[in-house]
């Protein structure tokens, strides 16, 4: 069970990046977005996740996006792997790179509290393990924490066939994450139904579950609109088939 929900938090923080890269003078999101999703392990409901805008923060004199996304279980999974996981990333206000990544993980019997910070002038992101050990890894001068990335491709203007490479850490490893974009599909799902972009990350580049899952398949669908909303994600690997689907888009107060 442990490796569905490590799957389901993977699926999501991909999905984030995919929405960011566009460059575009209006931003596709709003401060106080709010994605609701509904989560599912072949046809059990599971859970859901939200992903947030939240108001702007000032981190090491950097203006920042504060990204948020949660993620908890069910009943029924709550029996068998509980999972009550948080989520926050501090970018920069123009979407150039992280400052901050923060997780709180309860999921099962694994209890960790995560800070990365991204040291550009010594080139390194330093990751801190429940404020104790702490290690370092080489760095770019730009590079995006795994939640800031599904931000990242939404501000992308994207086009069939059309492909990118995007700087991801989590603050112990640095890789460029490649992406595909597919052909433009409709797909239904509990918010409505949407002509969405079929897109595929590089699974050798995506850790756990998928990395035991050579013949496994990743498939993210944004919308083919303004908003380039994260619409559905679902994913087969070694331990069975997840699914997520936005159940709900809302703005908070």
């Amino acid at each position: 069970m442990s490796h569905i929900f490590f799957g389901f938090r993977i699926l999501f923080l991909f999905v984030i990046s995919v929405a960011f890269v566009n460059g575009a003078a209006s931003k596709p999101f709003d401060i106080g977005e709010r994605l609701e999703y509904d989560l599912k392990w072949g046809f059990f409901p599971v859970g859901s996740a939200v992903l947030e805008v939240h108001p702007k923060a000032k981190i090491n004199g950097n203006s920042c996006y504060l990204l948020k996304f949660s993620v908890r279980t069910n009943s029924f999974a709550d029996s068998f792997y509980k999972v009550r996981t948080s989520i926050e990333s501090y970018v920069k206000d123009d979407f150039s790179k992280s400052i901050l990544y923060l997780k709180s993980q309860s999921e099962g019997k694994t209890k960790r509290q995560v800070e990365v910070k991204f040291d550009y002038q010594k080139g390194e992101a330093i990751y801190k393990l429940s404020k104790k050990n702490h290690s370092t890894v080489k760095i770019p001068d730009k590079v995006f924490d795994p939640l800031a990335i599904a931000y990242l491709f939404r501000f992308k203007e994207m086009k069939e066939n059309k492909s990118w490479e995007i700087p991801t850490s989590d603050g112990k490893r640095f890789s460029n994450l490649n992406v595909r974009i597919g052909k433009i599909q409709k797909v239904s799902v509990p918010a409505g139904k949407f002509n969405a972009f079929e897109v595929f990350p590089e699974m050798k580049k995506l850790r756990g579950v998928f990395n035991k899952s050579p013949d496994g398949k990743l498939k993210v669908w944004y919308s083919n609109d303004s908003k380039r909303l994260p619409i559905k994600i679902s994913s087969k690997v070694v331990v069975g088939s997840f699914h997520a689907e936005l159940a709900g888009v809302a703005k908070n107060k």
